[in-house]
């Protein structure tokens, strides 16, 4: 696998988003909801990890904070890669995965 699997689960997008960024701003959960034009209980649900980060969101996010839509999903996407290979019974049904095997078709050359 190309990730390297740390034993230290990354930083959340709730945690990122409560720690480094409402918390120092002074902003509640109401202000951010009011400011983003997202629900308040989207913006909870970000907050307490019970919703995931979609493009959108990403963007919005972005747009409010000043930062780019890559930083909220490279962070949802180290979550969800972390996840899948911590928990053993998803790991497993990754490692069944086999890689394909390039065929060629009859009276078929390989090109240089």
């Amino acid at each position: 696998m190309s990730l390297l699997l740390t034993k230290r689960k990354p930083a959340t997008v709730g945690e990122i988003l409560t720690e480094e960024f409402m918390e120092p701003m002074g902003i509640s959960q109401t202000e951010l909801s009011e400011q983003t034009g997202l629900a308040r209980k989207h913006i909870n649900e970000l907050c307490r990890d019970r919703r995931t980060i979609t493009a959108d969101t990403a963007l919005i996010l972005a747009r409010t904070f000043g930062n780019s839509a890559n930083f909220w999903l490279n962070t949802q996407q180290r979550n969800d890669l972390w996840e899948a290979l911590s928990s053993p019974g998803r790991r497993t049904r990754i490692e069944r995965a086999q890689p394909m095997k390039v065929r060629r078709r009859p009276g078929e050359r390989m090109s240089a």
